[in-house]
């Protein structure tokens, strides 16, 4: 099941940060009382990634911003603006919650995967 997608800006790959959006927050459930939610994902191949999921503890809007392993993966996927994260999860029988993530790039009007790093 797809938890977030996004096309990434210029602030997304230089900033060490991925803003997403507030629709996208419900497949990130973060404890009570808290603002953040530590998760690890795995790219295409079976690489984990370690993230944390934020948002703001004050002001109107929620505005979550992905970190942890962002930049690195950035760095290693050669990410730059247009390209495509993708984010799924698969809900296990036990009640474990598995992340993937993985990053595509727009070629001649498709999509192609960049995983291979």
């Amino acid at each position: 099941m797809e938890a977030m997608k996004k096309v990434l800006s210029n602030s997304d790959t230089a900033n060490k940060r991925l803003e997403f959006p507030v629709r996208s927050l419900p497949a990130f459930p973060m404890p009570d009382g808290q603002n953040s939610m530590e998760f690890v994902a795995f790219d295409r191949l079976q690489k984990p990634w370690k993230f944390k999921v934020s948002i703001r503890n004050e002001g109107r809007y929620r505005k979550p911003w992905l970190k942890g392993e962002w930049d690195d993966y950035v760095h290693q996927k050669g990410l730059k603006k247009g390209d495509k994260v993708i984010f799924t999860m698969d809900d296990q029988e036990n009640g474990d919650r598995i992340y993937y993530i993985r990053a595509e790039r727009k070629l001649f009007g498709f999509w192609y995967s960049i995983d291979q790093q």
